[in-house]
């Protein structure tokens, strides 16, 4: 019985002994800890997670803290720098100041630049071109007009209908006045059909010597002869104005007139067999049929020339038929 509690009690002696020397030896290292922490730092940055391998791939990495830290004090440092180098040259004004002046002389050099070199012998080169006068302000000498060249196969076939009508006239060498004034083939025509005269003879181009004779064959003598039968027949054709070196109406300004080119012919009065000559003047109202005979004519105009222009179309006209064969677009013919 003793030696049984004597174990028990060597047993518990042996149990605690191992316990008490594991609580000893835990709580001195929890004081070595405690003492251990207490007198550590901890650092002042903590670490930062590490960038995902595809980082860089998308977007620039994130360079750590301390990185990030260090390099914004140099880079801040040299902004100041630039300052001074800035007003080192405004402290040394004074020795550039004859600069200035040199500037407004860069615009000297770049003005002949500007446009193409002179040609030799020319002084100065305008430094804008001058407006342009619109055509009604212009002169005959301001238009620079030339000749308009004729075919010779449409002359010849042109002069050959003439004579198939028997059209009295002559042909005569290059007219040329200068300006655009003039006729490339003209001929003189000095009578409109056979037994016809026309007073004066006219210098004109063989198209305007085939409509009249047209016009008067097919339109003038019959309206003749249906109106004023007891005259007899037409025997002269009185005309104003052919050829001539000069504006439209005679103006000093303007489009050139188709009688500096050949193309016109002005018809002052018809003569007859018999009783007074017929003048071209302005008929509208008239009731008679010397009336009708002038509006008939001035009508049928329009089927041979591509401009006529009677006394009722302007005062230029008020005493004779203004007919020309001038080319429009489309065919276009003015008749008043």
């Amino acid at each position: 019985m003793q030696r049984k509690s004597l174990s028990c009690v060597a047993s518990s002696h042996q149990y605690w002994e191992p316990d008490g020397l594991r609580k000893f030896s835990t709580l001195a290292i929890l004081l070595a800890a405690t003492a251990f922490l207490a007198g550590a730092r901890l650092p002042p940055h903590g670490p930062l997670p590490e960038p995902r391998p595809d980082a860089g791939q998308t977007t620039s990495p994130t360079p750590p803290s301390s990185e990030k830290v260090e390099p914004s004090v140099p880079e801040q440092v040299p902004a100041p720098q630039p300052k001074p180098d800035v007003k080192e040259p405004e402290t040394s004004a004074p020795a550039q100041s004859p600069a200035p002046p040199a500037e407004p002389a860069k615009p000297e050099p770049a003005e002949p630049i500007q446009g193409p070199p002179l040609p030799p012998g020319q002084l100065e080169s305008p430094q804008t071109p001058p407006e342009e006068k619109p055509l009604g302000e212009q002169t005959l000498e301001e238009q620079h007009l030339t000749i308009e060249s004729e075919s010779d196969a449409e002359h010849a076939e042109c002069t050959a209908a003439l004579k198939e009508l028997g059209v009295v006239f002559k042909e005569t060498p290059r007219i040329d006045d200068g300006n655009g004034c003039g006729i490339d083939k003209p001929i003189i025509v000095s009578e409109a059909l056979p037994g016809i005269a026309l007073k004066p003879e006219a210098t004109i181009r063989c198209p305007v010597a085939l409509a009249l004779a047209r016009w008067m064959k097919e339109s003038v003598i019959p309206a003749a002869s249906a109106a004023l039968p007891e005259q007899g027949r037409i025997t002269a054709v009185n005309q104003a104005t052919a050829y001539m070196c000069r504006l439209r109406n005679g103006a000093e300004t303007g489009r050139i007139s188709e009688h500096a080119r050949g193309n016109a012919i002005d018809i002052a009065s018809f003569h007859f067999e018999k009783g007074d000559d017929v003048a071209v003047r302005s008929r509208r109202e008239d009731p008679t049929l010397t009336g009708a005979f002038q509006r008939a004519v001035s009508a049928a105009g329009c089927l041979y020339f591509t401009t006529v222009l009677d006394p009722e179309s302007d005062a230029a006209h008020e005493t004779h038929f203004h007919l020309d064969v001038i080319e429009r677009k489309g065919g276009y013919r003015y008749c008043h």
